[in-house]
């Protein structure tokens, strides 16, 4: 694959180690043309590289005397950080898509290659030892698609996706997107579809194909995407759609219901909770276990299945040895 930027970047390492070099030389070293160095040479210029040009016969190029970048240092806090970073990153298969090869331990080697020989262990020493236990889901998203999508938020641009649902069936829509979230394992896009003409949430490794568009758009102040997506998440339409009266305050009922399993609302008398689940057993055991008194609402099958597990408990505590 061609890398521009790696070529110039080259030629810049190639001026701070020598004191000139010609257009041939640098071509024959970079196996390209004098015109594409040329256009290399301008490109470091733009950067406000102090690169100069020696016309004639013998012309060559050479940085402005004096000029030098400097060397890249770390302090220990930032060379751990750094590391941490870049273990995530594999850990959570952001990386390993798209790389030709493996990324991050590239990018830990030129890490330690300018690290001092003590902290060099110890940035190895938090390698060799750390454990990152994050949950493996299955459905680490392609690298180019996150990077498509995180430009286009940041740059408020709009994007045409290829969506495929969960239950197979492909879509074509154009997103104005928020932002996007990580958790639990799943990666999340948030933000206006136009084919739907209402916000919606996009698992991003059901998104087939993104690409970035022209047309630009204005993000919602202080939009938040972490709680949008938990929202919807605890909205979700599943089998059993759950209503229940809290007999507490908002405030002590947010400390014990994740924003992810419920939506909760002040009432008269409590707080109301909401949310879809598959498993009423499942949600029979997460209410039994609230620190305050609660009403069913619906559905009736509920209070059954709180019955059954009052029945079951009572049976368990009867029991001795």
């Amino acid at each position: 694959m061609y890398f521009p930027t790696t070529r110039v970047l080259t030629i810049l390492e190639l001026l701070q180690s020598h004191y000139r070099l010609s257009g041939p030389e640098l071509a024959e070293r970079l196996e390209v043309n004098t015109r594409t160095v040329r256009r290399y040479i301008t490109m470091l210029q733009d950067l406000g590289i102090p690169v100069e040009a020696e016309r004639g016969r013998h012309g060559s190029y050479r940085l402005r005397p004096g000029f030098k970048l400097p060397p890249l240092m770390f302090t220990e806090d930032e060379a751990l950080s750094l590391t941490l970073g870049l273990l995530v990153a594999r850990r959570l298969g952001l990386t390993s898509a798209v790389a030709a090869v493996p990324a991050v331990e590239s990018a830990i080697a030129k890490i330690e290659r300018v690290l001092p020989l003590a902290l060099r262990e110890r940035v190895q020493a938090v390698q060799e030892t750390l454990i990152l236990d994050f949950p493996r889901t299955g459905s680490t998203p392609r690298t180019e698609i996150v990077v498509t999508l995180c430009s286009a938020a940041q740059q408020q641009r709009r994007v045409f996706l290829r969506y495929s649902s969960w239950k197979g069936e492909e879509s074509e829509r154009a997103v104005d997107l928020y932002g996007l979230v990580y958790r639990s394992g799943y990666w999340y896009a948030v933000g206006y579809c136009h084919l739907r003409t209402d916000l919606r949430v996009f698992r991003l490794d059901r998104i087939v194909w993104a690409e970035m568009r022209d047309e630009s758009f204005v993000r919602p102040a202080d939009f938040d995407s972490l709680g949008y997506v938990m929202r919807s998440l605890a909205m979700t339409p599943t089998t059993w759609s759950i209503e229940a009266l809290l007999e507490t305050t908002l405030e002590e009922a947010q400390q014990y219901v994740p924003a992810v399993i419920a939506t909760l609302e002040e009432a008269p008398e409590g707080v109301l909770l909401r949310c879809s689940v598959e498993n009423l057993n499942w949600f029979a055991h997460f209410l039994a276990g609230l620190p305050c008194p609660f009403i069913v609402l619906q559905p009736a099958e509920l209070r059954d299945e709180l019955q059954r597990l009052a029945a079951r408990i009572a049976e368990m505590a009867a029991r001795t040895i």
